[in-house]
C-alpha cells in the first residue's frame, strides 16, 4: 500500500510548507492539496489559496515524495489551459506529478466567477472530452479536437510531459454509471472522497464491471480513498486495515489548516506501522 498525505483548506502558507517538508522527509508516497476557489463548509470567507501554484512551490520544496491536486475541478480552467499547467508542474517536481481530475461539484464557485455550472451529466460529459483531449496534447504532436463542450484546432502543446507517456491519471468520484465509466476509460487511480469500507468494495465492483465493457484490466487502475485524520492518531490503523482488507491501494490522510503541522507529525510517526499493513 502507499500512502499519501493532504492539506485541504484554510491554512497558512506556512502550514503547506510545513505539511510538504514532513511529507517529503517522513517518507510519504505523495502529498496533495485541494482545487477550491471558496472555502467549504459554512464560512466561504476564510482563507483559500490556487491549487496549482502551490503545486508549483510545492514542486521546489519537495525532492522525493509525488505531489498531486486531489481532485482539480476541470470546469475550472480550460483543459488545455490544465494540461499545460500540470506539463509545466511535471518538470518543475523532475516528473514527480500525480494528476487529479474530477468533474466539479460546488455551484456557488461556478455562480460567484460566472462559469458555467449545468448539469451533473453536462459537467461529466466536459471531464470525459477534457481526459480525451488532455491525452492527446500530452502524446501528440498537434491536436484537433470537435467536441460539444471543447474544441481545439491544430493545438500544439510543448514540451511534452517527463513522464512518459504522461503522468498518472487520478479521477475523483463516486458516481455509478458516468464516473466510474469514465474512471474505466481513462485513469490510472481512481479517487473516493472517503466511504466506508464496505461502500468503497461495491463501487470498485462496479468500477470492475466498468472496465469490463470498455476491455480494460480492472487490475491496471489503483483504488484510493482519502481518511480524515482524527483527534485519536491510533484510530487510523484498524481504519485502513479494513480499506485494505476491500482492495484500497492507497490512502492519502487529511490533516486541517490551523493544526496541520501537529496532524502530519502525527501521521509521519503512524506510517512505519501503516506501511506494515497489505
Amino acid at each position: 500500500m502507499r500512502y499519501g498525505l493532504k492539506l485541504s483548506q484554510n491554512a497558512s502558507i506556512d502550514e503547506y510548507r510545513a505539511v510538504w517538508r514532513i511529507a517529503d522527509e517522513a517518507g510519504f508516497d505523495h502529498c496533495w492539496n485541494m482545487d477550491h476557489f471558496a472555502s467549504l463548509g459554512d464560512d466561504p470567507t476564510l482563507d483559500i489559496f490556487d491549487a496549482w501554484a502551490l503545486l508549483g512551490a510545492m514542486a521546489q520544496a519537495t525532492t522525493r515524495t509525488r505531489i498531486g491536486c486531489m481532485v482539480s475541478g476541470n470546469t475550472y480552467r480550460h483543459p488545455g489551459v490544465l494540461a499545460k499547467m500540470a506539463v509545466t508542474v511535471d518538470h518543475l517536481s523532475g516528473g514527480r506529478l500525480e494528476f487529479g481530475i474530477g468533474g466539479a461539484w460546488a455551484e456557488n464557485e461556478h455562480t460567484m466567477l460566472g462559469l458555467e455550472f449545468g448539469t451533473v451529466g453536462e459537467r461529466l460529459d466536459r471531464l470525459e472530452e477534457a481526459c480525451e483531449l488532455i491525452r492527446s496534447l500530452w502524446t501528440q504532436p498537434r491536436t484537433t479536437f470537435e467536441g460539444q463542450h471543447y474544441q481545439l484546432a491544430e493545438a500544439i502543446a510543448e514540451p511534452k510531459p517527463v513522464q512518459q507517456p504522461y503522468p498518472p491519471v487520478w479521477i475523483g468520484g463516486r458516481g455509478r454509471k458516468r464516473t466510474l465509466r469514465i474512471v474505466a476509460q481513462y485513469a490510472d487511480a481512481w479517487n473516493t472522497p472517503g466511504g466506508t469500507p464496505a461502500e468503497v468494495a461495491e463501487l470498485s465492483e462496479v468500477l470492475d464491471r466498468h472496465c469490463d465493457d470498455v476491455g480494460r484490466d480492472p487490475a491496471d487502475i489503483r483504488r484510493t480513498v482519502q481518511l480524515r485524520l482524527s483527534d485519536q492518531p491510533d484510530d487510523v490503523l484498524p481504519r485502513v486495515e479494513k480499506y485494505a482488507l476491500v482492495g484500497v491501494d492507497d490512502v492519502i490522510l487529511i490533516t486541517n489548516g490551523g493544526s496541520a503541522e501537529a496532524q502530519a507529525e502525527q501521521a509521519a510517526s503512524l506510517l512505519p506501522r501503516l506501511q506494515e499493513i497489505g
